[in-house]
């Protein structure tokens, strides 16, 4: 942490998303330059919106850039401590999975990567691993808040595992109801990267709220955590808004909705998470409704799925859609914060 600031909380964060956003910048251009001269690029899907045709050969992955600069300002600015290594592993983990996706796609020139089933156990895998890790060592209970309705106790069939000497608890439900949120927002928000600006812009919204979350639960690298995303979103928007000269590929989509179900985890909001990113659960709803209402009747819902590949049929512009999911997710994002600051007041 930079020392002689430790005692103000609210300056490192601002640092934070000060700090991620100028790395991101600053690396940005030299990155888009390594994959033009190296020919990486975009495969664009050839069942997805006719418009959508220019953007094959765009440099991608730019969600490396994404990670090293949150990976620098949760070093600098945060605490070398358990909290801070096991937020920073799992997203780290999550872009890793991202970045071997997007390789995929580009050794094969083609949009399809590894399989759907690959990715989930790896989801899963990191997500669990993440969730029995912060009930141990963190402290984290098993429980989900539900704001003035009640307070649902997942721990009460934990399994208790002999491990070096001490006792792993493994809160079965707690950890599977955990790691379904966090594996449903890692692939919410990777369905959502669809539009210029749309994922960077919607998750940098979102990431605000749960900094000042995370911040008002006096719980500073976790707010920090938040902040260098924001800021790193941010920064990426200025190369990827429309349009586009990078995209942050399943490298960074991954990682950022990996690191949202983390966040909600540890700040303990694992109900209201689901009303702050409702956007991102829309779009992925979006799909599941598609597919199954497909499948069982052969005629689809919508005009095309995700939710924002609908607009762009109904002749809705590429930035008309973005801007406008842009103010919804705020919407959705302040009315969760809302939700979540009046229950958290203390009765008069």
């Amino acid at each position: 942490m930079l020392g002689y600031f430790a005692a103000y909380p609210t300056f490192l964060v601002f640092v934070a998303i000060f700090l991620s956003l100028v790395v991101t910048m600053a690396l940005m251009p030299l990155f888009i330059h390594f994959l033009q001269n190296r020919h990486i690029g975009q495969q664009v899907r050839d069942d997805g919106p006719q418009t959508h045709l220019v953007k094959q050969g765009t440099p991608t992955m730019g969600g490396v850039v994404m990670l090293v600069a949150v990976a620098i300002t949760m070093l600098v600015v945060g605490v070398p401590d358990v909290e801070t290594y096991l937020l920073l592993g799992a997203v780290m983990l999550a872009g890793l999975l991202g970045a071997v996706d997007d390789g995929s796609k580009i050794a094969h020139e083609r949009s399809l990567g590894l399989t759907p089933a690959m990715k989930l156990v790896a989801q899963f895998a990191i997500a669990i691993a993440f969730v029995i890790t912060a009930v141990n060592l963190l402290g984290v209970p098993p429980t989900v808040e539900i704001p003035f309705i009640c307070t649902i106790d997942m721990g009460v069939l934990a399994i208790e595992v002999p491990l070096g000497g001490g006792v792993l608890s493994i809160p079965w439900i707690y950890v599977a109801f955990c790691s379904v949120l966090v594996v449903g927002m890692c692939n919410a928000v990777n369905l959502t990267d669809g539009l210029d600006g749309l994922a960077a812009g919607t998750v940098m919204v979102v990431m605000l709220v749960m900094a000042a979350i995370a911040f008002r639960e006096e719980m500073l690298e976790p707010a920090i955590l938040s902040a260098a995303i924001a800021g790193a979103c941010i920064g990426f928007l200025w190369f990827n808004s429309h349009p586009a000269d990078i995209f942050m590929g399943d490298t960074g989509s991954l990682a950022l909705g990996m690191g949202l179900g983390c966040l909600a985890v540890m700040t303990k909001t694992e109900f209201v998470v689901i009303i702050i990113g409702a956007l991102f659960v829309a779009e992925a709803l979006s799909v599941m409704i598609q597919v199954a209402y497909f499948k069982r009747i052969g005629k689809r819902v919508f005009l095309m799925a995700p939710l924002h590949h609908h607009f762009e049929k109904k002749g809705w512009s590429e930035t008309k859609v973005v801007v406008r999911f842009w103010i919804v997710s705020g919407m959705f994002a302040a009315c969760g914060f809302v939700l979540w600051f009046a229950s958290y007041m203390p009765s008069a």
